[in-house]
């Protein structure tokens, strides 16, 4: 596995105590494998219909139930990322260290979603199914090539600096 080095231009990744801060790219990332989730607390806020949003993103029930349960797992690894800048206890840290092999199953249950949705289609093209696969696609390449993240993920094992 090659080793990130951090460079003098990689300064804005790091915070006051002199960790890597969590980078926008997974943030991103986490949000899009949870977009069931985030349709869910946007439908709360609306007093009249609030199923209309979900039926707006998701016209079948059974894939919006799919999206909360693969979601689910982007939440378990945002709550590592919590625990990580919060509390950083020992038991989490393995786990933390492995986030990035965390993230590769849900985006290939989330593909695998797109090629069910796709299937029962009859491949008819779609702009939600093409923006998907277009975000599948580069959050790919970003969990294979960001040094970011890299950085981020190893860097757990540093002691914290309290001031």
């Amino acid at each position: 596995m090659e080793h990130t080095l951090l460079k003098f231009e990689h300064i804005r990744w790091v915070d006051d105590k002199g960790h890597i801060k969590p980078p926008l790219g997974l943030y991103l990332l986490l949000t899009f494998l949870a977009r069931g989730w985030v349709v869910f607390v946007a439908s709360l806020t609306q007093f009249s219909d609030r199923a209309g949003l979900v039926r707006l993103f998701y016209p079948h029930k059974e894939s919006f139930l799919l999206a909360l349960a693969t979601g689910f797992g982007a939440l378990l690894c945002y709550g590592l990322i919590i625990l990580e800048r919060k509390a950083r206890p020992d038991w989490a840290m393995s786990l933390f260290s492995h986030l990035k092999w965390l993230l590769w199953p849900l985006l290939a249950l989330d593909a695998a979603m797109l090629i069910v949705r796709l299937l029962s289609s009859g491949f008819l093209f779609s702009w939600t199914a093409a923006a998907d696969a277009v975000l599948i696609f580069w959050f790919a390449i970003y969990l294979l090539k960001s040094s970011h993240l890299r950085l981020y993920l190893a860097d757990w094992k540093r002691p914290v600096i309290h001031q």
